[in-house]
């Protein structure tokens, strides 16, 4: 693969990432206006499918015969696979409801041990000293970043709870997408998983909204929340990571976590220590030391020296 491409990947995953971190902040902003849970993800999901079914119109016009059409297996694991982006974004939305979002992003952050641990339990076999090195320093970097030893800091439980479900479910998320349909453009398998995704959606929505659905939601933050949560990310993220790798593009995602606070920091003026800015410095090295294959870089420069 050429130079050209790989810095291609990198640019469209950091996008996508640098999209994702922004999410939180704009979704609490929504809450500060009144709006609920459902309403956002409501939203949030109904423009983003329509934006994805337009992009799919678009690129069926301009390739015609050249685009590989999904099967009806396909679109079923497709579907079956959405439901945890439609679990994800209700439990990581529920989340910032109680919790700052620079703590909100550290606890979704957790998916890098618990992708060992599904690994393991997969795959049946015990994780390289390399992962577990890296798990280590995330549970102490999140330590740091959640600035849980500070007695004067009372996380509410409830936001906790909500984020580490969040964790669990993209956890789930990014082991399917990975592996279901892979050979079907982008923007079908985008499409497919937010239907899947919506259905958890509406049914939260049914369940929970008690009062008139404001529908305001849509002009006020649902073009946004469906620009920089379901259509922008997966679009580039999809078209990304070929290029990259799953090591290199894991490591350049991580740059949501930093995004994420940042702009918690700059635009909701929540207060982030220097302690907690050293526990997400943490994660984003064990997301590096988890990707990194370090035997291999050792074998080239020891072929390097040996010419």
């Amino acid at each position: 693969m050429s130079q050209k491409n790989i810095l291609k990947g990198v640019f469209l995953v950091g996008l996508g990432a640098t999209s994702y971190g922004m999410l939180a902040t704009f979704v609490k902003m929504s809450y500060a206006e009144g709006f609920t849970t459902a309403e956002v993800t409501t939203s949030q999901f109904i423009l983003g499918i329509l934006g994805v079914l337009l992009i799919n119109a678009f690129q069926k016009a301009k390739h015609k015969k050249n685009v590989v059409k999904a099967t009806t297996k396909n679109i079923f694991n497709l579907m079956l696979a959405g439901t945890s982006l439609g679990t994800t974004s209700l439990f990581y939305y529920l989340a910032v409801k109680y919790i700052p979002v620079s703590i909100g992003i550290v606890l979704l952050m957790q998916t890098v041990w618990m992708g060992v641990l599904l690994e393991m339990i997969l795959e049946k076999k015990l994780p390289s000293i390399q992962k577990i090195i890296a798990v280590f320093i995330v549970l102490i970097g999140t330590v740091l970043a959640t600035n849980i030893l500070n007695n004067n800091i009372a996380l509410d439980w409830r936001g906790i709870g909500w984020g580490i479900l969040a964790a669990a479910s993209f956890t789930t998320t990014m082991f399917t997408a990975n592996r279901v349909a892979v050979k079907i453009s982008s923007a079908q398998r985008s499409l497919y998983m937010l239907l899947g995704g919506a259905v958890i959606v509406f049914s939260f929505a049914l369940a929970t909204q008690n009062a008139p659905f404001n529908f305001s939601i849509f002009l006020k933050w649902g073009i946004v929340l469906s620009l920089f949560g379901t259509i922008i990310p997966p679009m580039l993220m999809n078209a990304g990571f070929p290029l990259t790798g799953i090591g290199l593009g894991s490591i350049v995602s991580a740059l949501e976590l930093p995004v994420s606070v940042m702009m918690a920091f700059v635009l909701l003026n929540e207060k982030v220590i220097f302690l907690q800015w050293i526990g997400i410095l943490l994660i984003v090295l064990a997301i590096i030391i988890m990707n990194v294959n370090f035997r291999k870089t050792i074998d080239l420069k020891k072929n390097h020296t040996l010419r």
